[in-house]
């Protein structure tokens, strides 16, 4: 009975009404804001229970977390992807995201496809490009499975020049193509001329140059560029401004000091200088270095991968291999270009998510402030996303540091579980691609991974445990 002469003091879970009563009444009353895991599908919430705190799940996640903390990627050199990407075939386009059929792709990916097999000389123009892509006679891959990223669109065609990152722990390799700079672009779907003309000049000229360069310089350890990047204000994925200017700093020398002319070196450092996301495909492809080293760990639930299609995002997991889990892509509402909205987007695309799974983009705002001139939001809110992923992730990584939350690591290995258990969906800042092809990037903003990914990831790590065993 001594608890009715005492104040009211509530904790309530559930309605903020039955709080909303109780403060009416003059009592004090906490709302405290959850959910049911996986929006309250109970079969999912079956199959997390089994997954938390499972000894063989646990002890799996440390050592995919601890393979990703050691990768060492290292810029080994560049080549064309025909005779660098294994098992590139001839008559193939690499794209990212999960892998999708012509007929069911957005429209900057068929643009860029178009604009590639023009590229290739398959085709004389547009009209015969788009036949021939409907034909079935060319064969569309997904990036990843090919150990490639690219942003946007992703198109990889057989002669375009990649970069070649070699995890110096564990040997795999990886790649990207290069950037192109900002306007009409492959990646969003522009193939008229000036754009072959480009890509035909990178793959002659800006390949060869950047080659010898790196002769003479040698692989360019990517951990620590990155590191001193986020110090100096870029989280490696829309903001790129001081990575690139790094790298142009530790590459110079060799340009000048390689059996390249000067005037072709002065043609590739004014390419570089006037592109400040040059280092982003580097970016992309150190970053899948670094996620690949965590795969193919039995009963693991770290993400090991995030991209988007434009028609549906995907994520792989550590524990399940090369499978997808897919949900529809999102649209972003973020901050649009002049005379653009929403109602112009792409659902989101491109494989540059690969920076948040390894820690970076949207899980590193809070080193770079100045994003959110270009995202949206507060100085405010950078950091809050940071923080916010800090509650899905497994750890943080002590050689990417944040100056702005004390130098701590940036939180980094996505834990599926923890997604479904706290609805937190990973955040991505990315670039906005109008839903037609070649109109370009519209706009920017942030974004969230679809929890039904995370779901059905879960569900499947769940389905693999031993049925003799507890958590």
């Amino acid at each position: 009975m001594k608890l009715f002469d005492e104040d009211l003091q509530v904790l309530n879970v559930g309605l903020a009404s039955f709080a909303a009563a109780i403060v009416d009444a003059g009592g004090k009353a906490s709302q405290i804001e959850w959910a049911p895991p996986a929006h309250g599908n109970a079969t999912i919430g079956r199959a997390l229970a089994r997954l938390v705190n499972h000894q063989d799940v646990e002890a799996a996640n440390r050592k995919a977390y601890a393979a990703y903390l050691s990768s060492q990627p290292i810029l080994e050199g560049i080549g064309l992807a025909k005779t660098t990407i294994p098992g590139m075939g001839r008559r193939m386009l690499l794209h990212a995201g999960p892998p999708i059929a012509w007929a069911l792709m957005c429209g900057p990916m068929q643009g860029a496809i178009v604009g590639a097999i023009i590229l290739e000389g398959w085709a004389e123009d547009a009209a015969g490009a788009r036949k021939l892509a409907e034909s079935g006679k060319i064969k569309y891959e997904s990036c990843h499975d090919y150990g490639a990223v690219g942003p946007m669109a992703g198109i990889i065609s057989p002669s375009m020049p990649v970069w070649i990152v070699r995890d110096g722990e564990h040997g795999h390799r990886t790649f990207s193509n290069l950037n192109e700079g900002l306007g009409k672009a492959l990646r969003f779907g522009a193939n008229g001329p000036e754009v072959l003309t480009r890509l035909g000049w990178m793959a002659a000229k800006l390949r060869k140059v950047l080659a010898v360069a790196l002769e003479v310089s040698g692989p360019i350890e990517l951990k620590p560029l990155i590191a001193q990047a986020l110090h100096m204000g870029d989280e490696v994925h829309n903001r790129n401004v001081a990575a690139t200017s790094l790298f142009l700093k530790r590459l110079a020398p060799a340009l000048l000091k390689s059996k390249a002319s000067r005037s072709d070196v002065a043609e590739v450092v004014g390419f570089i200088a006037g592109n400040d996301h040059f280092f982003l495909n580097i970016s992309m492809a150190a970053c899948k270095a670094m996620t690949d080293a965590a795969r193919g760990v039995r009963l693991s639930s770290m993400v090991t991968a995030m991209a988007r299609n434009g028609v549906e995002f995907g994520i792989r997991m550590s524990g399940t291999g090369a499978r997808w889990f897919t949900a529809p892509a999102p649209l972003v509402d973020g901050l649009y270009f002049p005379g653009y909205s929403i109602a112009d987007a792409a659902p989101d695309l491109g494989d540059s998510a690969i920076t948040e799974t390894a820690g970076l983009g949207g899980f590193a705002m809070a080193a770079a402030p100045a994003i959110v001139n270009f995202v949206g939001g507060t100085p405010d809110d950078a950091i809050a996303n940071t923080t916010q992923m800090g509650h899905i992730t497994l750890g943080r990584n002590g050689g990417l540091t944040l100056p702005a939350m004390g130098f701590a690591g940036t939180p980094s290995g996505i834990d599926a579980r923890r997604v479904v258990d706290t609805g937190i969906c990973p955040v991505i800042n990315t670039g906005i691609a109008h839903k037609e092809a070649g109109v370009g990037q519209i706009g920017a903003g942030i974004t969230y991974a679809p929890l039904d990914c995370f779901a059905n990831a879960v569900s499947a790590l769940a389905a693999d445990l031993p049925a003799d065993r507890g958590g």
